[in-house]
């Protein structure tokens, strides 16, 4: 459910989108990992979630000018992952090869306040048990979370998730069935998107736009950050976002982009 953010009253600059979304992602991924239960670590330069060996390690770099402390601590956190180790650092500062990662780039984009079009397919906004596990089925499938297979329902997306403060997950539906979805988060007064995938079943049928556009509607009159894949940007860009500064993600050898 969407609380406890409020609206900025000043616009966000291009210069300003990677904090935004540096602090976004932050939110995202501790409400990510309140709900399943993993552990949350909290520093000035960084927030990571230290999770199993399944759903493995985010940490999302948060300053550009980390100091020497929280940059080794990065490292200890990569080389303990249970799983496999993600860093995003929206800033593209923080130089990880030591630590043997790989790494590749991917735009941060910023939509200022706007109207936006009704979708063309039906989209809710999930509050039953049974539409978020649908919800799940379809980012595992769209992102081939080989890591989340064999499915086990609630654990990429907990009930609890949809309970944390500004966090909605929606659902774009053709015939009846789970097409395409994506998580929406709300925090300092700014939005941001996640998982926006579509079943491969019901590929260009304008099924990710339907999602964005139904997850857009509750934060028209706001900025909106992402971080676009290089399929995912003319997409984005049609609906209003423009490129900001390249993010750097470094991921463990054995992770899929």
């Amino acid at each position: 459910m969407t609380t406890g953010a409020t609206s900025t009253d000043q616009p966000v600059s291009l210069a300003e989108a990677p904090t935004r979304q540096a602090r976004n992602s932050a939110a995202f991924w501790t409400a990510t990992g309140l709900s399943r239960g993993h552990t949350v670590i909290r520093r000035r330069g960084f927030v990571a979630v230290d999770g199993d060996d399944r759903a493995g390690l985010r940490v999302l770099i948060q300053e550009p000018d980390l100091d020497p402390g929280e940059l080794a601590e990065v490292g200890e956190l990569v080389r303990g992952a249970k799983g496999t180790a993600y860093v995003e650092d929206p800033f593209s500062a923080t130089d990880l090869s030591h630590l043997g990662l790989r790494n590749w780039q991917m735009p941060v984009m910023l939509r200022l306040p706007g109207p936006v079009e009704e979708p063309a397919l039906e989209v809710i906004r999930v509050e039953r048990p049974e539409d978020l596990q649908a919800a799940e089925r379809v980012v595992i499938e769209g992102f081939e979370l080989d890591g989340f297979q064999p499915h086990r329902p609630g654990e990429l997306f907990p009930t609890a998730l949809i309970e944390q403060p500004g966090v909605d997950v929606f659902i774009a539906s053709i015939d009846g069935e789970a097409a395409g979805a994506g998580v929406s988060v709300l925090a300092d007064g700014v939005g941001s998107h996640y998982w926006i995938s579509t079943s491969s079943a019901f590929r260009s049928r304008g099924v990710g736009r339907a999602v964005m556009l139904g997850a857009l509607a509750h934060l028209a009159e706001l900025p909106a950050t992402l971080t676009a894949s290089k399929l995912g940007r003319p997409l984005y860009e049609s609906l209003g976002y423009a490129v900001a500064s390249p993010s750097t993600w470094w991921a463990s050898p054995a992770a899929d982009a």
